[in-house]
C-alpha cells in the first residue's frame, strides 16, 4: 500500500506534468528522468482506477477525470503549504513556480519593475511571465493566476481588484496644429486610431468633476488590438486616440503627445489579479499579490494639467 508521502509524491508530479505541458518538461524540472515521471504518472491512474492523460506524440491533453483531478490536486497542494507553514514559527520567504499570465502591454511595461524588484527578493521564487490578451484558461494553462485589464471575471475564480486605469484622449501636436478642438463633438473631425478591444465605432467619455457624458461616433484609419500599435501611429499623426494614461504620461511630459480636452476621459478600466478558487492561495501567490499591489499603489494617471 501506498504511503501518504508517495501519495503526496505522484500528485505533486501530476501537478508539474500539467503544467510543465509534456512529460520531459515536468523531468527537467523536477529534477528526474522522463521514465520516472512516466511511472509515477502510470501509479497515480493506477491508483485512482481511470486515465488522467491522452498522449500522442505532438501534445498531452487532460482526460475529463483528469482536469478534475488537476483541479482538486491544486487545492489539496495549497491545503499542504498552508498546513506546513503554519507549523513553522518563522515562514521563510517563498518559493516554487508561479504560471502567470498578463496583458501584452501592461505585463511587459507597468509591471516588470515590480515583478523584478519581487524575484530579487525572493530568490527561491520563480515566475513563467505570459504574456496574453485572451481571457485566461487556468486548467489548461495551468495558470496561478492571470491579470486583466478591462472585462469581467469568469468562472470559478477570485477576484481582487488592484486598480482603475484611467483613459485619456491623446494626438501628435501635428495633427492638431490649427484645428479648434473645444468640446467632444469637434473629436469626430478628427482621424482615429482605434484600440478595439476598447472601442471601435465611438468614443465614451466623461467629464470630470460634473460626470457630463458624450459618445462620439468615429471612423477610425486604423483599427488594431495592440496598444503599442495603437500609440506608435499615434505618435507618427496618424490619427487621435483614446489611450491608458499610464502608457503616454511620458509622451505627453516629453511633448510627443498632447492631451485632448483634459477634463474629459475614457470610463476607467479595472485591473483585476484572478487566480482558481481553491481554500486558499498559497504563500507564493499571497506574495505576489501582494508585489501587485504595491506596483499600483501610486498614480497610474498623474494629473499633468
Amino acid at each position: 500500500m501506498s504511503t501518504t508521502f508517495d501519495r503526496l509524491l505522484l500528485m505533486q508530479t501530476f501537478i508539474r506534468i500539467v503544467e510543465a505541458g509534456s512529460l520531459s518538461a515536468a523531468a527537467r524540472q523536477l529534477g528526474t528522468t522522463q521514465p520516472t515521471v512516466s511511472r509515477r504518472l502510470q501509479a497515480l491512474e493506477r491508483q485512482l482506477g481511470q486515465p488522467l492523460v491522452q498522449r500522442s506524440t505532438h501534445a498531452l491533453r487532460l482526460t475529463e477525470t483528469g482536469q478534475r483531478a488537476y483541479a482538486r490536486a491544486k487545492a489539496l497542494a495549497v491545503d499542504w503549504e498552508c498546513f506546513e507553514q503554519s507549523l513553522r514559527a518563522e515562514p521563510g520567504l517563498p518559493e516554487g513556480l508561479l504560471r502567470v499570465q498578463v496583458p501584452h502591454a501592461f505585463g511587459q511595461e507597468h509591471l516588470i519593475p515590480s515583478l523584478v524588484q519581487a524575484l530579487k527578493a525572493a530568490p527561491g521564487l520563480r515566475v513563467d511571465w505570459l504574456l496574453n490578451d485572451a481571457p485566461p484558461n487556468f486548467i489548461e494553462q495551468g495558470l496561478d493566476c492571470a491579470i486583466r485589464v478591462g472585462g469581467k471575471a469568469e468562472g470559478s475564480v477570485v477576484a481582487i481588484e488592484l486598480a482603475r486605469v484611467p483613459r485619456v484622449l491623446v494626438a501628435a501636436p501635428a495633427l492638431v496644429e490649427g484645428r479648434r478642438i473645444a468640446t467632444p463633438d469637434d473629436l469626430a473631425e478628427l482621424p482615429w486610431v482605434a484600440l478595439y478591444t476598447f472601442y471601435r465605432q465611438e468614443v465614451a467619455l466623461k467629464r470630470e468633476g460634473d460626470g457630463e457624458r458624450a459618445r462620439i461616433a468615429i471612423r477610425p484609419v486604423l483599427a488594431t488590438d495592440s496598444l503599442y500599435a495603437t500609440r506608435e501611429a499615434v505618435r507618427l499623426g496618424l490619427g487621435a486616440a483614446l489611450l491608458s494614461g499610464w502608457s503616454v504620461r511620458e509622451d505627453i511630459a516629453q511633448g510627443r503627445l498632447v492631451q485632448l480636452l483634459p477634463p474629459w476621459r475614457g470610463e476607467a478600466l479595472p485591473v483585476h489579479l484572478l487566480y482558481p478558487n481553491p481554500p486558499a492561495p498559497p504563500a507564493r501567490l499571497r506574495y505576489f499579490i501582494e508585489a501587485m499591489r504595491r506596483s499600483m499603489a501610486g498614480p497610474l494617471w498623474p494629473d499633468m494639467r
